[in-house]
């Protein structure tokens, strides 16, 4: 039987309720619970994303969070 992974770290996290509802429906999709999910996706961020548009998004995210804040 393999053994499930230790998760060692429980950081306070806030997140968009987009962010949030892709988080569920991922973490429902691959059968995983929703902080399994998490470490799945960080931890193996650099295969999953193209590395050119990290930089875009956040320079978007960064635009739309400073708007929200005024």
């Amino acid at each position: 039987m393999p053994k499930r992974f230790r998760l060692t770290r429980r950081p306070p996290v806030a997140m968009t309720e987009d962010g949030c509802r892709q988080r569920k429906r991922f973490a429902a999709d691959a059968g995983l619970d929703e902080s399994e999910a998490l470490s799945l996706r960080f931890g193996h961020v650099d295969s999953v994303i193209d590395a050119e548009t990290p930089g875009h998004r956040l320079r978007q995210f960064t635009r739309d969070l400073e708007a929200r804040k005024t």
